[in-house]
């Protein structure tokens, strides 16, 4: 299989046709090779216009929704970015190639080990990966320019907003366990919040202390 042309044909069919704009994000799309952040047996798999298995009942997002959610976040490419749920890294690739410095959390450690390899196999040196409560945030690090969570919560975390720097954006998926919406925050420089809801989506539920629980 030509994963060039396959990865090309995704951008123009499942991007830019359904109206990604932003020359950033189909740049690092046309870039990043998607092919290694799933197991080999799904390799050809792997430029579809589906969500794929990763392991640990977790997924690979649809490639339209990492476009939308990445766009979403207005990156010019100076930024600290935080995603909560690493996941098979492909998402923080993206980020990364755009953004100055991704810090990226995941609870699971063999998905954050994976992904570790995966993103240092394609030379982006430039992704922090913790394994922890993706809901608590990373304190430490904080603020950041923009949040990405990659996981459908029953509302938006509070440590998430609090880290959220003036100006900056936060998407999120919010709903119940079935269906969500896409939801972005704009923090105003007063610290008010301004919430936009985009599409309807489905995710893997947010697993933490501000999300939802294994029982469930």
């Amino acid at each position: 299989m030509n994963f060039e042309i396959a990865r090309r044909r995704m951008v123009e069919t499942q991007i830019v046709d359904r109206g990604i704009r932003d020359r950033m994000v189909i740049d690092a799309m046309l870039k990043i090779p998607r092919h290694i952040f799933v197991e080999e047996a799904m390799s050809a798999q792997a430029y579809s216009d589906t969500p794929l298995p990763i392991g640990e009942k977790q997924t690979i997002s649809q490639p339209y929704m990492v476009a939308l959610m990445t766009e979403l976040l207005e990156l010019s490419g100076t930024e600290k970015v935080l995603e909560i749920g690493t996941g098979s890294g492909y998402q923080a690739a993206i980020l990364a190639t755009i953004a100055n410095r991704v810090y990226t959390i995941e609870r699971i450690r063999t998905l954050a080990l994976r992904a570790r390899k995966a993103l240092d196999s394609v030379g982006l040196l430039n992704v922090n990966i913790r394994i922890s409560d993706g809901t608590d945030g990373w304190e430490t690090e904080a603020p950041f320019d923009a949040i990405l969570v990659t996981a459908g919560a029953p509302d938006i975390p509070d440590a998430l907003l609090s880290q959220l720097n003036a100006g900056g954006r936060l998407v999120i998926p919010v709903g119940d366990q079935f269906e969500q919406t896409l939801v972005k925050v704009t923090k105003q420089e007063d610290g008010s919040i301004r919430r936009e809801s985009s599409v309807a989506c489905r995710f893997v539920k947010l697993i933490g202390k501000h999300g939802w629980s294994l029982d469930d």
